[in-house]
């Protein structure tokens, strides 16, 4: 068995995980079963997009296929047995819409259409290899239809996270699909191709849109607020990932449970939502980005669950104290069931665990600021365009996206301290454990730091642009004092390095290293097009970004 993937920044030497095991620390049965899935799914979205037009289209299946894909993201799902589990049911799903189709599903399919499972775990692994990556044999073609893969796997964590809550958009899970079977298109030329990759990012957009509006429809705007990074002394419950209807449910069934509940990595952006603040217990952040695990999870002592990516294989010293839930799994970790019949989860067992344990070790101290996603700041807009006005503010800076354990990621730690005290720097994602905890200080008291929240609130990023923009009477976006320097790590980075390309932004630095499986070809093309740059070193870098370049 071997396995090849090259979805992560982290992959091998920048080329590609090959052999048994990757970086991620997935193995190659678990990266091939994963592959045989992608493919499976691209067969059940062929049939799919043909039931839709003759009147026969499957919604369950649709969302059967987003889930796929997300756990399929970098370091959500390492279990084979649930890929099994996943293929066999999507097939079941294919077959069942082939017969209702008949002849209306046409005479030529792709093989992706008409194969049928035979075997052992070890043979779908095989064939998983078979239909990998490597099957395409044109790099330009491996490129961009991967970059729709890609960009489709970011798109489908949001979709998740935005469904948890009850905001489903029809037309979305409908374009997965129509995307997603594109891919199986031998006709498409390089210009059709490229074409799916900028609709990947223009709907991507509309997905953060769908995100935010869950998130504040359901929890209100984020507001300012002091999150303290001392822990307690009761027991606790420890939740990493990005999906705040868990967390609602757990510190629903917790409340009288004498325990604590803290946030780590991407769940810190929690604690700004006006609705989690009527919970007592609700006591504040612990630890930093999610690379941190193996040293955090063993000192908190507590139960913890990860709701989402990113998910660090565990050591045996807190594994029996770790749950997954949602699309994440783990071999040997107990996992917590999905809603039945729109019913809350039971996290009942993680809360009789944590009763049990230990109050968590120190881990950090003091407080951080947070809750500057879009209405936030646009209240602070005539101050912000004043300061602007006056050249206090020179300019802002997205540093936005994804930590990483490469020791090159010390470049965005060293960018934002080496900027000008007239910079402002406007961040999300878990890229900001980078400098949040820095002291940049403020202009006339607007913090030179300023976290929009989670990953996918670049949203709220972006939306902060556009009424600048407007505010300052100008054409174009790429008419402000606004500069992108971003770290990207997994696939919903790629996504959102599509969606701020679909809105006309030029001059992105992206590091620490290019995506490998963008071929130079397809690299020349972004060059040209929108002067996308890799970040070097902060020497060289900073003019550009202070200019604008």
């Amino acid at each position: 068995m071997s396995m090849f993937c090259y979805q992560c920044q982290e992959t091998a030497v920048n080329k590609g995980c090959a052999g048994k095991r990757g970086v991620c620390g997935k193995t190659d049965q678990v990266a091939d079963l994963q592959d045989l899935a992608i493919h499976v799914s691209k067969g059940l979205a062929y049939v799919n997009v043909r039931a839709h037009e003759v009147g026969v289209y499957d919604k369950a299946a649709s969302m059967v296929v987003n889930d796929l894909l997300y756990a399929t993201l970098t370091n959500v799902n390492f279990d084979p047995d649930y890929f099994v589990a996943k293929i066999e049911e999507i097939l079941k799903l294919r077959d069942a819409l082939e017969s209702k189709l008949g002849n209306n599903l046409g005479a030529t399919l792709p093989e992706a259409v008409t194969w049928h499972a035979k075997g052992s775990a070890t043979d779908y692994a095989q064939k998983g290899y078979e239909v990998g990556v490597l099957s395409y044999t044109n790099e330009d073609v491996r490129s961009l239809r991967y970059l729709v893969i890609y960009g489709l796997k970011g798109m489908a964590a949001y979709v998740h996270h935005a469904a948890a809550l009850g905001y489903v958009d029809d037309e979305v899970m409908l374009f997965i699909q129509q995307a997603l079977a594109s891919t199986l298109d031998d006709t498409l030329s390089a210009d059709q191709l490229t074409d799916w990759v900028f609709k990947v990012g223009q709907v991507g957009v509309s997905v953060m849109a769908l995100l935010d509006r869950a998130h504040t429809e359901t929890f209100g705007h984020p507001q300012l607020t002091q999150v303290t990074l001392s822990p307690g002394d009761k027991p606790g419950i420890l939740l990493s990932g990005h999906d705040l209807a868990d967390l609602r449910e757990i510190l629903d069934q917790s409340a009288d449970a004498g325990v604590d509940v803290y946030t780590h990595g991407e769940m810190l952006p929690a604690h700004a939502y006006p609705f989690f603040k009527q919970y007592k217990h609700f006591r504040g952040n612990y630890g930093m980005s999610w690379w941190h695990q193996p040293e955090e999870f063993e000192a908190f002592n507590g139960a913890v669950v990860m709701t989402s990516n990113c998910l660090v294989p565990p050591s045996d010293s807190y594994k029996d104290r770790l749950f997954t839930t949602g699309v994440v799994g783990y071999p040997g970790v107990r996992h917590i069931p999905g809603r039945a019949q729109g019913k809350p989860k039971d996290f009942s067992t993680v809360i009789a665990l944590a009763k049990q344990c230990q109050a968590p070790a120190k881990c950090g101290e003091g407080t951080l600021t947070i809750g500057f996603a879009r209405n936030q700041v646009l209240a602070l807009a005539d101050k912000v365009i004043a300061a602007v006005k006056s050249g206090a503010i020179k300019r802002f800076v997205v540093m936005a996206g994804c930590d990483g354990r490469h020791k090159t990621r010390q470049y965005f730690t060293d960018f934002a301290q080496a900027l000008p005290n007239d910079t402002v720097i406007l961040t999300a994602g878990c890229a900001k454990y980078r400098y949040n905890q820095l002291n940049l200080g403020e202009i006339g008291g607007i913090p030179r730091v300023l976290d929009a929240g989670q990953c996918n609130d670049c949203y709220s990023l972006v939306q902060i642009a556009l009424a600048l923009k407007d505010a300052f009477g100008l054409a174009d976006i790429n008419e402000l004092p606004l500069s992108f320097d971003i770290a990207w790590y997994e696939q919903k980075a790629a996504l959102i390095l599509l969606s701020l390309l679909a809105l006309g932004i030029r001059n992105i630095h992206l590091g620490p290293t290019l995506p490998a499986f963008v071929s130079p070809t397809v690299l020349k093309l972004l060059v040209d097009k929108f002067n996308l740059q890799q970040t070097t070193t902060v020497e060289s870098d900073l003019p550009l970004v202070i200019a604008g370049k």
